[in-house]
């Protein structure tokens, strides 16, 4: 189980004075954690589309709820603070959603990120979604629960209503922080005067997904977001960065970048391993 201090710490940096948010990289196995881990990040996050594309399953459909768990068994005893991208929490039982909570803080979590978007397109009735946080906030308090809303990646479409996207956005985070959400997540925003009316209405720490054509790290630090999340972006960087090399390879083109040797990879696949406890 993950120390109480490690939870404050982690609360901690969605608080912090300086107006730099916090910059969550998400990585998708030990290699990648460690790396990133090594490059200055205190907290590392997963991504769902890598657990799910590595396990050929669908992402954000509740179909690796097992590898999900595996994935932070082997991370959670790094040199890093451990987020995990939980989908919408495999399940719409809340208590279901609290076990799976309870596993994660065993296996070395610090926070948990869950979603309100379907596999379906449509979002979880917020009653629903709240019901979750409350339940996994009653399992673990100190558990960091990032709520996390996909209303404007849906287009605004609500489950049960027509709001507006930003009216049913600010309806739904409001709910997940009278529910115990510690902070909320609004993917797909990008739109400043948006992100900043948000920040005001807000009590809860903001977390926003970069994106490449948005705002800027400092940018959405100036506007008051606390918590800048890469999402899948790194590994499907990566993804093409391999198929690009394999490309020019099989052109006679040569190889361009840097690229880790064995030796590199290798230390950092056993590195912050313990064999005796058979985790990671």
């Amino acid at each position: 189980m993950t120390d109480f201090a490690a939870f404050t710490a982690f609360t901690s940096l969605h608080r912090a004075t300086t107006a730099s948010p916090l910059l969550l990289p998400n990585a998708w196995d030990h290699a990648s954690a460690t790396a990133l881990s090594e490059q200055g990040f205190p907290a590392i996050g997963t991504t769902s589309l890598a657990v799910a594309a590595a396990a050929g399953l669908p992402d954000g459909t509740g179909a690796t709820r097992a590898e999900t768990l595996l994935l932070a068994r082997r991370l959670g005893a790094g040199p890093y603070l451990l987020s995990v991208d939980a989908e919408g929490g495999f399940s719409d039982d809340p208590a279901e959603v609290a076990e799976l909570a309870r596993e994660l803080a065993a296996a070395g979590a610090v926070g948990i990120n869950l979603e309100d978007g379907r596999g379906d397109g449509t979002l979880t009735p917020v009653e629903l979604h709240a019901a979750k946080i409350a339940a996994v906030k009653a399992a673990v308090p100190y558990l960091f629960v990032n709520a996390r809303t996909d209303t404007h990646w849906l287009g605004g479409r609500e489950a049960t209503t027509g709001e507006a996207t930003t009216a049913g956005t600010m309806g739904r985070l409001d709910a997940y922080q009278q529910a115990g959400a510690d902070g909320v997540f609004v993917p797909g925003l990008t739109d400043p005067t948006v992100i900043a009316a948000l920040v005001e209405s807000l009590d809860a720490p903001l977390n926003i997904l970069y994106s490449p054509s948005g705002p800027t790290v400092a940018q959405l630090g100036e506007l008051g977001v606390r918590r800048v999340s890469l999402g899948s972006l790194l590994y499907r960087a990566a993804l093409g960065e391999a198929m690009a090399v394999a490309a020019n390879i099989r052109t006679g083109r040569p190889v361009y970048g840097d690229v880790p040797t064995y030796a590199q990879v290798q230390n950092l696949s056993v590195r912050g391993h313990d064999p005796g406890s058979g985790s990671c």
